[in-house]
C-alpha cells in the first residue's frame, strides 16, 4: 500500500509520500477551476508511484465558488476523476480519515482542516509539554496550541481562528504590501502606500535575498519574474515612484521595514493565542516556507522554551508542504502501510 498525500490549496497543490518526497506545484485555482482534475493527474504523474490518495484541502475558500460547501464538492469531484481509481481518503478536521462519499456529506469538516493535520503531526515533537506550532506558508499562517501533543482550540471555522489568532492571513509570498503597513520609509520620512495590489510579500524576501531569483516566475503583481530589480520596481509603484525615483538602497531599507512589519505582526497574534490558555508552551514547533519568519517572532517575544524545526527533522522541501507529508504519514500510520 503506497500513499500519496494531497493538499490542495487556492494557489498551490502540495503533494508528499511521508517518506522524503514532497513538491509544491502552483496552479491559480480561482481562475481556471475546470483545469484542476488535469492538474492533479500531472502532480499525481510527478510523484513515486502510488495506489492510495489522501486528501485535505483550503482551495474550497477560493472565490470562483459561491460557498465553502460547494468548493468542497467541485474538489473532491476533481480529486475523484484524478485518482482513477486509486482508493482515496479525506482528512476531516476531527482526526478522521473518510472516504470521498462520507466527505461530501460533512464539508464544513473537510473544508481547511490541514493546520489540523500538520499540527497532529507536530505534537510528536513535542514530548507532551505545552506546546505550539507556528506554520507560515506562502499565504497564511497558522498558529496552533498544543497540550499532550494534540492541537486544542475552541475554533470550528477559519472564521473563528482568523478572530482568535490563530490563523493569520499574511504570507511570505503572495500577501499584498498594501494590507501589511499604512507607510513605509523613503529618504529622510515615512510615505503613505498606495492601496493598489503594486507589490507582494515575495518581492521583500527576494530583494532581500531569503529567496532566489526565478527569471520564469511570473505569478506578481505585475507578471513579471521574481528578480531582484522587477521587485525593486514592483516596491517603488507603492510609493508611486519609478526607476529614476527610487534605487536600490530605497527598497532595500522599505523591504527591511516590511519584513519588520510582518515579524511584528505575527509576535502579536502569537501571544494573542497565548494568553486564550492557561498552559504556556514551553517547545514550539516552526514550519513552512516563512519558518524563518516564525523564528524571528520567537525571538522578538523572547520565547526561551525548546525550539523544533520540522526544516530540520524532515528537511526543507517536506516542510514547506508539511501538511501533506504530516497527511502522508498519518495515513499510513493509521490505515496501513
Amino acid at each position: 500500500m503506497s500513499w500519496l498525500a494531497l493538499d490542495i490549496g487556492g494557489a498551490n497543490l502540495k503533494a508528499a509520500d511521508g517518506l522524503g518526497y514532497a513538491e509544491s506545484f502552483a496552479f491559480s485555482l480561482w481562475r481556471d477551476a475546470g483545469r484542476l482534475a488535469q492538474e492533479l493527474r500531472t502532480v499525481i504523474a510527478h510523484a513515486p508511484a502510488c495506489d492510495h490518495l489522501a486528501v485535505t484541502m483550503t482551495g474550497e475558500l477560493a472565490d470562483c465558488f459561491e460557498t465553502k460547501s460547494e468548493g468542497v464538492s467541485f474538489i473532491l469531484e476533481a480529486v475523484n476523476s484524478a485518482a482513477d481509481g486509486r482508493h482515496t481518503r479525506v482528512y476531516l478536521a476531527d482526526g478522521s480519515l473518510v472516504t470521498p462519499p462520507v466527505a461530501s456529506t460533512r464539508p464544513l469538516s473537510v473544508a481547511a482542516a490541514n493546520w489540523h493535520v500538520l499540527a497532529t503531526f507536530a505534537g510528536r515533537f513535542t514530548e507532551q509539554a505545552p506546546a505550539m506550532l507556528i506554520d507560515v506558508g506562502s499565504t497564511t499562517s497558522d498558529i496552533v496550541p498544543l497540550i499532550d501533543g494534540k492541537p486544542v482550540t475552541d475554533s470550528q471555522s477559519d472564521t473563528q481562528r482568523l478572530l482568535r489568532g490563530e490563523l493569520v492571513y499574511i504570507g511570505v509570498e503572495r500577501t499584498p504590501i498594501a494590507t501589511l503597513v499604512d507607510e513605509v520609509p523613503y529618504h529622510e520620512g515615512t510615505y503613505p502606500i498606495a492601496r493598489e495590489l503594486f507589490a507582494t510579500t515575495r518581492d521583500v524576501y527576494t530583494l532581500l535575498g531569503r529567496f532566489p531569483e526565478a527569471a520564469i516566475v511570473q505569478d506578481t503583481a505585475d507578471g513579471k519574474p521574481s528578480t531582484k530589480v522587477a521587485a525593486r520596481v514592483r516596491l517603488g509603484r507603492m510609493i508611486c515612484a519609478d526607476e529614476g525615483e527610487f534605487n536600490h538602497r530605497d527598497a532595500t531599507v522599505m523591504a527591511e521595514a516590511l519584513a519588520e512589519s510582518f515579524v511584528e505582526e505575527l509576535a502579536r497574534r502569537i501571544q494573542q493565542v497565548q494568553s486564550l490558555h492557561s498552559h504556556q508552551p514551553t517547545v514550539c514547533v516552526v514550519s513552512g516556507h516563512g519558518e524563518f519568519v516564525a523564528q524571528a517572532a520567537l525571538d522578538r517575544i523572547e520565547f526561551t522554551g525548546r525550539r523544533v524545526s520540522l526544516k530540520q527533522e524532515i528537511d526543507e522541501l517536506c516542510s514547506r508542504c508539511a501538511p501533506a507529508h504530516a497527511l502522508a504519514v498519518l495515513a499510513r500510520e493509521e490505515i496501513g502501510q
